[in-house]
């Protein structure tokens, strides 16, 4: 917010001093005009921010499904491992049958002849030597598969936590969702008789967005709001005050027919920039709506809404953009 309340200040002053002086040193302009790039910069990395938030929350399901497939390759292992235990065992008893049968034939022919009963013996002793082995290798298997148990429930724990985390998550998205729902409702009743008249009330990409014809707003290349478009503000005005928590971005568009006849102004960028601040100014104009919430962007010719260059499209493209954005405080602090 701090950085927001420094760039609505620049650009305020930037503005201030254009209106003032209409022939300003071409290095002064110069600067203000990098100040103003720099802060269009931050304005941009702001968005990035917003969309990572969304690269994280897709990264965090896939690391999810990821730690799903584990625990169900853990799982596997583990029954695996359980049958070959169980077949070791039941090995296990076999041999300890025939050592059985062994030592009661052994009894019965000890006095039989010795070459007999070192056959015997040396049965004995392979049968002994495998049971042995069997049993290393049983004790083997049980600590593995105690391990596998062990880190089967560590992933099981993690996985809850997260699964508890994600949910948290929706929830939060869900309320900010439903909160944006809920202005884009309440903004359209401010402006009730202006939708699909010059105005138009939408939500994008979890924002909601209140574009303007510049009909509705401004004469051609004049950055002064006519009656009805400070009537039309006024009216969105209360709604922004009932909403403390709502950020706000002016952003002005300009149709690529460049700039011609105006000593105040550069170019395009410039009444781009120039129509925001105005707008800006009537939003603060007896309001009780503070100025770090707002934010003055130009943004010339270069994102228009319809591409063609004909008449109708240039018409679309010269329009002002009033993006109302909840803060997002809350979800920033889960995903640290």
């Amino acid at each position: 917010m701090k950085k927001i309340s420094a760039f609505v200040m620049i650009i305020t002053l930037l503005v201030a001093v254009f209106a003032t002086d209409s022939c300003v040193p071409k290095r002064k302009f110069t600067e203000q005009k990098r100040l103003l790039d720099k802060f269009e910069d931050e304005n941009d990395r702001l968005i990035s921010e917003n969309e990572q938030l969304l690269v994280n929350n897709t990264e965090l399901k896939s690391q999810m499904e990821a730690i799903n497939r584990n625990i169900r390759q853990m799982k596997a292992d583990s029954l695996e491992l359980a049958h070959r235990i169980a077949d070791l065992r039941a090995d296990n008893k076999r041999l300890e049958g025939k050592l059985n049968e062994t030592n009661i034939a052994m009894h019965m022919l000890k006095k039989g002849a010795e070459q007999e009963a070192s056959k015997l013996n040396m049965q004995l002793e392979g049968i002994q030597d495998d049971l042995q082995e069997r049993e290393a290798e049983l004790q083997t298997l049980s600590k593995e598969l105690e391990a596998k148990r062990r880190n089967l429930a560590a992933l099981e724990q993690e996985l809850e936590q997260r699964n508890q985390k994600m949910a948290e998550l929706e929830r939060i998205v869900a309320r900010q969702d439903a909160a944006v729902k809920a202005l884009k409702d309440k903004v359209s009743a401010a402006l009730v008789g202006l939708e699909n008249n010059g105005l138009t009330v939408s939500i994008r990409e979890g924002k909601v967005y209140v574009s303007l014809d510049e009909k509705l707003l401004f004469k051609s290349g004049s950055i002064t709001v006519d009656p009805a478009g400070v009537s039309a503000l006024k009216k969105l005005v209360k709604v922004l005050e009932q909403n403390p928590d709502i950020n706000i971005t002016i952003e002005g568009h300009t149709d690529n027919v460049p700039l011609t006849g105006s000593a105040s102004m550069a170019d395009n960028w410039d009444l781009s920039v120039k129509r925001a601040t105005s707008i800006v100014r009537i939003l603060l104009d007896g309001t009780k709506i503070k100025p770090s919430r707002l934010t003055a962007a130009g943004r010339g010719e270069f994102i228009p809404v319809d591409a063609a260059n004909n008449p109708t499209s240039r018409q679309k493209n010269r329009r002002t953009e009033i993006i109302l954005m909840p803060k997002l405080d809350e979800l920033y602090q889960m995903l640290q």
